[in-house]
């Protein structure tokens, strides 16, 4: 036998250097916490998922289905890298793994006690590789998906498991790597979570894809399956195959060069078809040092005991209420949500009621406008929007009032919408806009001029931003000049149609051939009309609302249009790191964390936002009927989003008193918000408040359930009887620690002793 002894003396070499850095060459690597084992094989697969909390232990990793342990993703041929060989150092705690494409990466994975830390330290053969793919990672799971934080879940007492992953840095976002513009497609998806009760018929299939309802622009419409299995989707950090089992994933982009997306959120709509959209170049944002933490636990205490220990240990953001973090269920709190303008008891009802925010939802929308430097009534607080028969008073004063008795005032922002006429759209528009497309003026023009040349006529054809199309926020910006157009010549020279000088009140004004034109990216109608910013803007329209806080005493937002942050083509990374500038700069003012709902909820917010009460009325939960969503499916789909991504579920703005309001209307909204782990924004005009003969004693059966809540006193197996709507519950208060529970006889009105609850410790 020949040996070729230059390549005889490599692998001798190569050996004494892993023997020497103590690499083990075993060919798996077996690693665990206090909960779970998983097994790595020597090409870099993920082959076993043990729950080793109960014996015999039980195999959540498909037999045919290993999970690759990071991907590769090259986005100009749209086309993954899978590892080929793996090798651990126990000694170092890093793999080293080997892909198809010839790079090579050197991963740290860390066991801690209740989860495994993994970090990307390095990667070679790298120029083509626009992102690293964290899995999919593959489970045996069928029952609940959590596509927006990435968790597999099955809920049944049998199993009781759960296995999920966490973004540990900014630049990490749940969802694969192909997705365009880093938010994934708003969209129903066919899923039983449970095949028994909720058997498929014969013409659908797991997996199958289906769009939303209605016109596309009407956000109530969107839902329109009250079928169990019509699931939808606010993300897909978890997907299902075609026998639903359920995979999660994470990615991390390297945002520092140019690229272009074809994004819409809803991309399957003909109103909302995807639009050509540049995106900014990041400087110093890449997915080297992308980090996650993957974890497998019981799912009756993953939230509590698995996610909040990984928030803590890893310094995530961990807003908190009444000295609780927000995503604890015995810190869920609903709100007030004011009708009619009038303020005189809206305050003394709030603190009746135990709740500790007032949405002064009947104001106008609150725009960013960095013009008023965040006083909202003048800097000497002059103006009084906030009417009370004693006198009215500025946002400051009324919200000094409130803060006495720890209740916090809010407004409805439309987020990141530059408005016609706020200081960085019109009439002299910010150069910190950004754009969809970037082109140069072929032949100069005077003030006057609608005969308007371009170089390149590329996707200057398509209409506004993906939302709606919008024909009048069609927009380009030359110099300090907006320009309304519609449509492209086809032929050369190309020139822009039905055109339009000094759009927004910005001034007409001549420009040189080769100056650049800019198509704006733009917001939607509907009173929403505003400019997108870039990320730089952004950043400051981020602080500006702490600003605003800070100064008119404010501490509660509902962020109308919040899917306006994704409108930049950067998703969920736009929107961490919108809300992580709005926090950051609310510490620096030592204010409370905000407390904040919004349009949508993604994986870029869920750390941030506290609550989602979005919608109302019987779209939502219907307690006439004990329903939800007795006039769309919007109830349903909401709470089957929010619950399986341990999430409170919003009921939002609901259950208005009047002249007819009962308590035993309100025992059970109780029930089923403390049974559901859910909140919502209650509607009080104060002429309907006074109206009715039983108001006091619903303000107490409230504020009952609400001390209950908030001292834990509601165990699992109670909850679980707290969902059934055909059942009626009465609370009763003994003492601050102490609460009888009965069940109440629809027909008859006699009650049963069903438990006595008393406050869990360390609440």
């Amino acid at each position: 036998m020949m040996y070729d002894n230059k390549s005889f003396l490599k692998s001798c070499a190569l050996f004494l250097l892993l023997i020497g850095i103590g690499i083990s060459l075993q060919a798996q690597t077996v690693l665990q916490t206090d909960y779970f084992k998983i097994t790595i094989d020597g090409r870099g697969y993920i082959t076993s998922m043990l729950n080793i909390t109960k014996k015999p232990f039980r195999e959540f990793s498909p037999a045919d289905k290993p999970s690759p342990l990071m991907t590769l993703y090259n986005a100009k041929k749209r086309v993954y890298s899978y590892p080929e060989k793996a090798v651990y150092s126990k000694t170092e705690k890093i793999i080293t793994v080997v892909y198809s494409n010839g790079s090579s990466a050197r991963i740290r994975i860390e066991p801690h006690t209740k989860y495994f830390k993994m970090k990307l330290l390095s990667l070679t053969n790298s120029q083509d590789i626009e992102a690293i793919q964290w899995g999919s990672y593959h489970t045996n799971i069928t029952n609940l998906m959590g596509e927006i934080i990435g968790v597999s879940r099955d809920t049944s007492e049998s199993v009781n498991f759960a296995i999920g992953m966490m973004a540990l840095n900014d630049n990490t976002l749940g969802g694969t790597a192909d997705i365009q513009g880093d938010a994934a497609p708003f969209q129903y998806i066919i899923h039983s979570p449970d095949a028994n009760r909720f058997p498929l018929p014969n013409h659908l299939h797991e997996g199958q894809v289906f769009t939303l309802g209605g016109n596309g622009i009407s956000d109530v419409a969107f839902y329109a399956h009250k079928e169990p299995y019509y699931r939808i989707l606010y993300g897909n950090a978890a997907e299902v195959d075609k026998n639903g089992r359920i995979s999660i994933t994470y990615q991390s982009r390297d945002r520092r060069g140019q690229r272009e997306v074809y994004y819409s959120l809803i991309p399957n709509m003909p109103s909302n078809k995807p639009n050509h959209l540049q995106v900014q170049p990041l400087p110093g944002v890449d997915y080297i040092g992308s980090a996650i933490a993957f974890y497998g636990s019981p799912d009756s205490t993953a939230l509590m005991d698995v996610v909040q220990n990984i928030v803590k240990m890893e310094g995530l953001p961990y807003p908190t209420v009444n000295g609780k973090w927000i995503k604890d269920p015995a810190a869920y709190v609903p709100d007030v949500l004011t009708e009619g303008g009038l303020y005189d008891k809206m305050i003394d009802y709030t603190h009746q009621l135990g709740f500790k925010a007032i949405s002064l939802y009947d104001q106008a929308f609150l725009r960013p406008d960095r013009g008023n430097k965040g006083y909202l009534d003048g800097k000497n607080f002059e103006n009084k929007p906030l009417k009370l028969t004693s006198g009215n008073l500025s946002h400051k004063e009324y919200g000094d009032i409130a803060k006495k008795l720890n209740i916090v005032i809010g407004r409805t922002p439309i987020t990141n919408s530059l408005a016609p006429g706020t200081l960085d759209a019109s009439p002299v528009p910010s150069d910190s806009l950004w754009y969809q497309q970037k082109r140069l003026l072929a032949k100069e023009i005077n003030a006057t001029d609608t005969i308007i040349l371009v170089d390149d006529p590329t996707y200057l054809d398509e209409i506004g931003s993906w939302q709606g199309h919008v024909k009048s926020l069609n927009i380009i910006k030359i110099g300090k000049e907006l320009i309304h157009y519609l449509g492209v010549s086809d032929t050369k020279p190309y020139r822009l149609l039905n055109v339009k000088r000094g759009y927004w009140k910005t001034t007409a004004s001549a420009h040189k051939a080769m100056d650049t034109l800019y198509k704006l990216q733009v917001t939607i109608d509907y009173g929403y009309d505003g400019l997108i910013p870039n990320m730089q803007l952004q950043d400051k329209i981020a602080e500006y609302y702490a600003d605003i806080c800070y100064l008119n005493g404010l501490g509660y937002y509902d962020f109308d249009g919040q899917e306006f942050l994704f409108n930049n083509g950067h998703g969920y990374y736009s929107t961490k790191r919108f809300f992580g500038k709005m926090f950051a700069k609310a510490k620096q003012h030592g204010i409370p964390d905000i407390r904040f709902t919004g349009a949508t909820l993604s994986e870029g917010s869920w750390h941030y936002q506290s609550i989602w009460n979005v919608g109302g009325g019987k779209n939502l939960y219907d307690a006439e009927t004990r329903e939800w969503g007795s006039e769309t499916s919007q109830g349903k789909d909401l709470r089957d989003v929010s619950y399986a991504n341990y999430f409170p579920v919003g009921m939002g703005g609901n259950f208005p008193i009047t002249e007819k309001s009962t308590v035993e209307e309100y025992e059970h909204i109780q029930a089923m918000a403390v049974g559901t782990g859910a909140t919502y924004s209650l509607k009080l005009n104060q002429k309907n408040v006074e109206s009715c003969p039983q108001k006091d004693q619903i303000f107490k059966v409230i504020r009952t359930w609400e001390n209950a809540r908030a001292a834990n006193a509601f165990p699992r197996w109670i909850k679980q009887h707290l969902v059934d709507p055909t059942q009626s519950f009465r609370l009763e208060e003994l003492d601050v620690n102490t609460w009888n529970l009965y069940r109440v006889n629809n027909k008859t009105s006699s009650k049963q002793l069903l438990a006595k609850l008393t406050r869990a410790k360390g609440y």
